[in-house]
This record gives C-alpha cells, structure tokens and sequence, in this order.
C-alpha cells in the first residue's frame, strides 16, 4: 500500500456498466457486439478487483427500465446474460468466485432462473471474490418489494409498526447478504445513478469515468480506487483537523 492510500481497496464496488452501444458505435459494429465485448469484461474486471483486494462487487447488467429497448436488442442482451452466466459456472468455480443474481426474477424464462438457481447453488462455498449480478433490477421495484412484505407482515400480526427500522429494511432488501457499497463506478459519461442501489449507496463515494465500460481495464479500476483513496469519509462528522 502507497503513502497515498487512506483507506485501502473498497470493501464492496459497485459498477454501472454503461457505454457498450457506444464503444461499438465508434468502431462501426453493431450494438450486440458492444454487449458482448462487454459481458467478456465483466470476467475480467472481477479478476482485478479480486485481485486489488476487493471483497465484494456488485453489476448492473440488465435494469428494469430496460425492457424500454427494442425488442430485439432486449431478446439478444437476455439470450447474451444467460449464455454468459451459464458459461460462467466453470470459470467462477477456477477462480473461487461466489456469483449470485439479484433484482426480480420472476419474469425471466424458465431455463434462465435454472441457470441462475444452478451458478448460485455451485459456487455458494466459494471464498473469493463475492460477486452479485443485478439483473432486472431497479431499486424502486426492490423498495416496493420490500415495503409489501413489510405491510403483510404488519397486516397478519408478525411484525409491529414498531418493530419497522433501518435494520429491518436492510435485512430484506436484494442485497441483504453484503455490506454495502462503499464505491460506486459508472462508466460511459454518464452522471446519474439510474434508479441504482438508492438505499444502500447512501454513504458511498461516486466515480465517474468516461471510459466506455468494454475499455475499462485494471488500470481503470485502479484509478477508481486511488480516487476513493482520496476522499475523506465522515459519514455526517465533522472534518478531522
């Protein structure tokens, strides 16, 4: 560790995979090609972040606005996401990866959800590397998930209105089995959160690149990293004189 690192590496990352329609725009490939090139770097980023020294990452893969997209470009990326994750399985149990899928599943096909279910139940005692897909993820549609459960409960007698917390909350929110972010990334220009993690990024530190997300390498990460390694965290404190 340098004279420069305050913090060290993230325990957790997250990353909003954003500009694959782009970097194949600028080499005049089709948009498919940029989502590809893409999934290929998801692979290699994790081998990076697990070897930099994070703990756990969390991807934004697929959200629940993106159902908006063509139809065609909507049945590649979700013939591409389960082809990958399948594929996945043998690489993630070389690496020691624990991989899950979070967000709401109950809409995939039939044949997705057992690759999912099959990726999870394979590497759940893996030790490295804990990574999480979100995959028709949006955050409100998990704080609504939540929020319902939470009204049931309270409805049938299991819980009290007092009983109602941020522990509680956290507990039942898709991410409920990590800690959350202390960074997140997002690549491709854009500056805006795009309805992600809104509950669990509340005290993380943002990291804008421009760098299309099939571009962003090791080198990339690092720069992230020495960015969080800057930052003072306070969590609502005062500056340490």
């Amino acid at each position: 560790m340098s004279d420069t690192d305050i913090h060290g590496a993230p325990n957790h990352i997250a990353i909003i995979l954003d500009g694959n329609g782009r970097w194949a725009k600028k080499r005049h490939l089709p948009r498919k090609a940029g989502h590809a090139e893409g999934a290929r770097n998801v692979e290699r980023i994790c081998r990076a972040a697990d070897e930099l020294g994070v703990r756990y990452i969390t991807m934004y893969a697929f959200s629940t606005e993106n159902w908006k997209r063509p139809k065609d470009e909507v049945d590649a990326l979700m013939e591409l996401l389960e082809s990958e994750l399948r594929s996945s399985i043998k690489r993630a149990m070389k690496n020691n990866l624990r991989m899950r899928v979070i967000g709401d599943k109950s809409v995939l096909s039939e044949s997705f959800i057992k690759t999912i279910n099959e990726l999870e139940e394979t590497t759940r005692s893996n030790t490295g590397l804990d990574v999480s897909i979100a995959l028709n993820y949006g955050s409100r549609d998990e704080l609504v998930r939540v929020m319902q459960g939470i009204a049931a409960d309270v409805k049938s007698g299991v819980t009290e209105l007092s009983d109602i917390d941020e522990d509680m909350i956290s507990s039942r929110l898709d991410t409920h089995m990590v800690p959350d972010p202390e960074l997140l990334i997002r690549t491709g220009g854009e500056q805006r959160l795009s309805n992600y993690l809104l509950w669990q990024l509340a005290y993380a530190e943002f990291y804008f690149t421009d760098v299309t997300w099939p571009d962003f390498d090791k080198a990339e990460l690092k720069k992230a990293i020495d960015y969080y390694n800057h930052v003072e965290r306070r969590f609502g404190g005062l500056k340490q004189s």
